[in-house]
């Protein structure tokens, strides 16, 4: 069963959070991305609450800007110091006395996340990211990758000062094509149900500015004239590190973030298991959620994954269906 809650945070901001299981559990935590909503983890919630697959208190936040969470007005409200704020306060209200058993996420979710390990490593036990990229490899290839430039070159779309206006247009049809376009097969995609699409209409309808304004307040953008972007960006080596034991589930067929992006990652994170799905696309969830759940399910039990690369026998394992069936 999910709920939903409210969390008024110290700092001023209200962060609505769907939410399933037992208060007091282990907390695993959920981070949505663009042009999602906490919603896009339902099934993952009530999966991960059942006590065969650990029995946690599962939250997954509607980030800052979404749906009925705090709207803050200007761009620079969603610099990444301030969304890993609102992550730190909620962790901290849902599991005051222990850490988070793991955080999960995908997509803006995963920048959140990213950053948050960095910073504030105390803050979780394990980290899980489906398809988002880590910020060292991200400005690697955004700097000297054509391909990665070119793939996301929508982002510069995005940051227009009329792209709320263009995308609410013919029933967000531009927004719709972030799915469908994107998806590891062309024609129909099964989990985008009617039922669905009421719900992704229901939160874009509440606003598109506090998502969009994610890409305003980030320089992680191709160059474009006269915005130099990731181009003149610097990030020092102790702003990537992630100490964290780190799972990274990665469609390979995310035509948005190409493969490369998961090239080199060991640099940055010492306890790195990475699993490469071969017919995913960046929904990965969506498409293949016994997959996804199975793996992350997988690593939250593995006493392995907190050893260095160096110590373990097997980094990269084969992607296989999760012991259960059910979800």
């Amino acid at each position: 069963m999910i709920d939903q809650v409210s969390h008024a945070l110290p700092h001023g901001i209200t962060l609505s959070c769907r939410v399933s299981g037992e208060a007091g559990r282990p907390v695993l935590m959920f981070l949505h991305g663009f042009p999602e909503a906490a919603f896009a983890w339902d099934a993952m919630l009530e999966y991960f609450a059942q006590p065969e697959h650990g029995g946690y208190f599962c939250i997954a936040p509607n980030l800052r800007g979404y749906e009925k969470s705090s709207v803050p007005q200007e761009v620079e409200a969603y610099r990444p110091k301030y969304l890993v704020q609102d992550i730190l306060a909620l962790a901290q209200l849902v599991s005051p006395t222990a850490p988070l058993a793991g955080l999960v996420a995908h997509d803006w979710g995963g920048a959140v996340a990213w950053n948050a390990a960095n910073q504030h490593p105390e803050l979780m036990r394990r980290l899980m990211v489906i398809n988002s990229p880590h910020p060292g490899t991200f400005l690697r290839e955004l700097q000297n990758n054509p391909e990665q430039q070119a793939a996301s070159a929508y982002m510069n779309f995005l940051i227009r000062p009329d792209a709320e206006e263009l995308l609410a247009e013919d029933d967000f049809r531009r927004v719709w094509e972030f799915f469908t376009n994107m998806g590891a097969v062309d024609g129909p995609h099964p989990w985008l149900t009617d039922a669905i699409k009421a719900q992704y209409r229901s939160v874009w309808q509440q606003g598109l500015s506090g998502p969009l304004n994610y890409y305003r307040a980030s320089p992680m953008r191709p160059a474009r004239p006269g915005d130099a972007a990731a181009a003149g960006l610097h990030l020092p080596h102790s702003m990537l590190t992630v100490q964290v034991p780190t799972c990274v589930i990665w469609g390979m067929k995310d035509i948005a973030l190409p493969p490369g992006l998961i090239d080199g990652l060991g640099e940055f994170i010492p306890k790195l298991t990475l699993h490469r799905v071969k017919n995913g696309s960046h929904w990965l969830v969506h498409e293949q959620p016994l997959r996804v759940a199975g793996l992350i399910e997988d690593f939250l039990r593995d006493d392995k994954a907190a050893r260095p690369v160096s110590e373990r026998t097997k980094v990269v394992r084969a992607v296989r269906a999760p012991r259960t069936q059910r979800y």
